[in-house]
């Protein structure tokens, strides 16, 4: 592989064509030059010397909130009866003989909020304590179950967290095997929901100047009130598309998320448009799934010039994004911590890297998750952008006694071992658990 540093590895792909050269330059790292060679360690814990230290115990707390009405989105997917209106998080401790704690968080998408706990609970406490946190490879589930690879995942979280605070060293540090870790994230807003008295598109245009005015490098929306229901059409949402491209301007980015709602023929239509408005890039088009996916996702690729397409961001194992790499259906991978975990995600990142793919962080939930994602996006070269979910929610940025440095579009890491971070005090009493699903009927 042809060494590439990682300001060149971005203006060579994806923002180069897609973005113009002006925007190119503003959706960049400012961090060193950095070769990337590959051979250095090729599992971050190569060389690492191993501390004599063991799990004593694992605690899960389950946080919520409920999300003022005025602020419950209606989601894309499913007809327009529900409301989401709350927000959870799965914070995880592992605690040490040494007097380390580690932390981490858990998908909640993983199959359910109090499954995930019990799992942790019953399952991977008890297998866990007495171990050494360095074996986590040896006993970390690593099958296709979504709620078990989620519960999981952060456990192995907090592992990592423990092992950096025992090096002394950043968890970033440790994944950054052959490259200098990006301690100055660039990101982008995520959201673009629709909420009960939502004027679509104009209420999503003055949100995208909302995030362009805070500094985000781009802005990533949904798809509007499910289609069979709204009656959209492709033309209508290609005019609403050039409203928005209109109203912020040549150089802010914008990405559109199909949340795999599309059909092929919709997907065909909507590629050039995308390329015309200089989108950054299509995200999960069509559904992944099926004997048809990969053929239909190259088509869409066909049909788009300087566009990238992304997804797979709910995949758990490399096997299972290998296809998509080799056959070029995909240009930029989304793995996301609390699914796939650190060291799983670390290595399809690395997968991509070295066939010239970016890497763009699936990170559409609390602020646990986001601490990992940051770590992991921090200590990969072929990072492109950080997804940070902008949607209302105390718990992105309310659960850590410091919370994440975000200025000026990028959040930035500190040198402190770990993850750098400590969790709030009276969490559980501050955000008591409200059982049941996201979503509710509205009333």
């Amino acid at each position: 592989m042809k060494n590439t540093s990682r300001r060149s590895f971005i203006s060579k792909t994806a923002l180069a064509g897609a973005y113009g050269l002006m925007s190119c330059k503003r959706i960049q790292s400012d961090s060193p030059k950095n070769e990337a060679n590959f051979k250095s360690r090729i599992h971050p814990l190569d060389g690492i010397p191993r501390e004599k230290i063991n799990i004593t115990d694992v605690k899960v707390t389950l946080l919520s909130y409920e999300t003022p009405r005025e602020k419950q989105w209606i989601p894309s997917w499913i007809p327009p009866d529900y409301l989401w209106w709350k927000t959870d998080s799965i914070f995880v401790e592992v605690f040490t003989d040494q007097g380390i704690t580690g932390i981490g968080g858990s998908s909640r998408y993983g199959g359910g909020i109090e499954e995930t706990k019990r799992h942790i609970d019953s399952v991977i406490r008890p297998a866990i304590i007495g171990k050494n946190p360095w074996d986590m490879e040896f006993f970390a589930y690593k099958g296709e179950n979504m709620l078990r690879r989620s519960a999981w995942a952060g456990v192995v979280s907090a592992l990592w967290d423990i092992i950096g605070k025992a090096c002394e060293r950043p968890v970033y540090s440790l994944l950054a095997t052959d490259n200098e870790p990006v301690t100055r994230i660039p990101c982008y807003a995520s959201s673009g929901e629709v909420y009960e008295n939502s004027v679509w598109p104009d209420d999503l245009i003055s949100e995208a100047l909302r995030h362009k005015e805070k500094g985000y490098l781009g802005f990533k929306f949904r798809t509007g009130i499910y289609w069979p229901y709204s009656k959209m059409t492709v033309s209508k949402f290609i005019t609403y598309l050039e409203k928005l491209r209109n109203a912020v301007g040549p150089d802010f980015g914008l990405i559109l998320e199909g949340n795999g709602l599309f059909s092929i023929q919709q997907s065909l239509e909507i590629a050039p448009a995308l390329d015309e408005l200089k989108f950054l890039w299509f995200e999960k088009p069509m559904t992944e799934e099926g004997p048809d996916a990969i053929d239909n996702y190259l088509k869409v690729k066909e049909a788009l010039k300087t566009v990238k397409v992304s997804g797979l961001e709910k995949e758990m194992k490399i096997d299972k994004i290998m296809d998509w790499l080799e056959t070029g259906a995909i240009d930029i991978i989304q793995p996301d911590c609390s699914i796939a975990g650190i060291t799983e995600s670390w290595y399809m990142a690395r997968m991509a890297a070295i066939r010239n793919k970016q890497f763009c962080p699936h990170n559409y939930q609390c602020g646990f998750t986001t601490m990992q994602n940051a770590h992991l996006a921090a200590g990969n070269p072929n990072l492109l952008l950080l997804e940070i979910c902008e949607c209302y929610d105390p718990l992105r940025e309310e659960v850590f006694k410091e919370p994440l440095l975000f200025k000026n579009g990028y959040i930035e890491l500190s040198d402190k071992p770990g993850f750098g971070l400590e969790a709030a005090e009276n969490l559980s009493s501050r955000f008591p658990y409200l059982p049941g699903p996201f979503q509710k009927k509205r009333t």
